[in-house]
């Protein structure tokens, strides 16, 4: 992912920055996306993915660009060069494809064990409890878990 300045608007002391983001995937598929960030917030205003995306996706790929945009911003903190975060490494999107069989593994595992799946696909991904439910809901779609059962 990359993100670089665009333009910023100066009021008084208060201003408004918009920023360039672009993923770009081994697969082709590109996602580019201009955002404004003032005080306190983050606003998406124009996304252009090729494939498109799907409205559930825009939600994810809010939230992956949130820390990256925070950065750039200067509001976080990011590792310095060459330091090991010991984070996931995420080389797509989450809810992407390459996920899917990670999630099935992850599920199944905690359901033998009479764990919670949902906890086990949030330590294995390293997503939110949201994420986590976006994919599993990915993963039930593509085929590799078995359907919710139906509710009475």
């Amino acid at each position: 992912m990359s993100v670089w300045p665009a333009w910023e608007v100066r009021e008084g002391e208060r201003s408004t920055r918009w920023l360039h983001v672009r993923l770009a995937f081994r697969d082709g598929a590109t996602i580019e996306a201009l955002a404004s960030v003032g005080e306190g917030w983050v606003c998406v205003e124009d996304v252009q993915a090729r494939p498109a995306l799907a409205l559930e996706d825009l939600a994810v790929f809010a939230d992956w660009i949130e820390g990256p945009l925070a950065r750039a911003c200067g509001a976080e903190p990011g590792p310095e060069p060459g330091e090991d975060t010991g984070g996931t490494h995420r080389e797509e999107p989450p809810g992407g494809r390459a996920w899917w069989p990670v999630v099935a593994r992850a599920y199944r595992a905690a359901q033998e064990r009479g764990a919670d799946p949902v906890l086990a696909v949030m330590d294995q991904t390293g997503y939110s409890r949201r994420g986590a439910l976006r994919l599993i809901g990915r993963t039930r779609d593509a085929g590799l878990l078995s359907p919710r059962h139906a509710r009475r």
